[in-house]
């Protein structure tokens, strides 16, 4: 968990190379979806231009799909779900029939400023999607990727009226889901305001011990 551009998404990357486990991201399988022209794509980008949640039941729906795969038996990792209440007490009952549940919950923390700099500078490939920032991690060629050559774009909600926007809708929305979990003593709180290395490894101290 963490606020929009805290970096889930990137150190879901390097957590799931670490153990080998499955990292699952919604707003990855949005797009994916949206790219192969499927109709739950179509539906899900209407929200995520505009810097605004996807509605509860078309995100439960592709996360109930995507756990039923054979590869997500043992384990995973969920990359930016849930995102309301809603979506955890549905995530708890969906984990429940498979017999299974949440191990611990990471909450990256970082300032409204810093999340800024990151969302607005941050440029993504279009055939990997590997993650650049125009400040602290360039391509090697500006505008080309430097793992499979493609070109660099901005993701639709990383423009400044979306980026106000996705945070306006993390403070109302998302932030009450701290208190659901806190409440359940998985939670645990990471300072993302350090570089990448650093909370990488926190993570990774943090995960070792549960």
């Amino acid at each position: 968990m963490g606020p929009p551009g805290a970096g889930k998404g990137s150190q879901s990357t390097r957590i799931r190379e670490h153990y080998n486990i499955v990292s699952i991201s919604t707003g990855q399988m949005f797009r994916d979806a949206y790219n192969n022209n499927e109709p739950i794509g179509i539906e899900a980008m209407k929200f995520i231009k505009d810097g605004n949640l996807v509605s509860d039941d078309i995100t439960n729906e592709i996360v109930r799909l995507r756990l039923s795969k054979a590869d997500a038996e043992e384990s995973f990792i969920l990359d930016g779900y849930p995102r309301t209440v809603t979506q955890a007490v549905a995530l708890d009952k969906l984990l429940k029939e498979m017999n299974t549940g949440l191990d611990t919950v990471i909450n990256i923390l970082s300032s409204h400023d810093v999340l800024f700099e990151r969302m607005e500078q941050r440029r993504v490939c279009k055939g990997c999607d590997a993650t650049y920032h125009l400040r602290f991690k360039m391509p090697s060629v500006e505008g080309v990727c430097d793992r499979c050559g493609s070109e660099l774009y901005q993701r639709e909600d990383d423009t400044t009226e979306s980026v106000k926007r996705r945070l306006e809708i993390y403070e109302t929305k998302t932030k009450p889901l701290l208190d659901y979990y806190d409440k359940k003593s998985i939670l645990f709180n990471v300072n993302g305001m350090q570089d990448f290395d650093h909370v990488y490894e926190d993570i990774i101290l943090l995960l070792d011990e549960i």
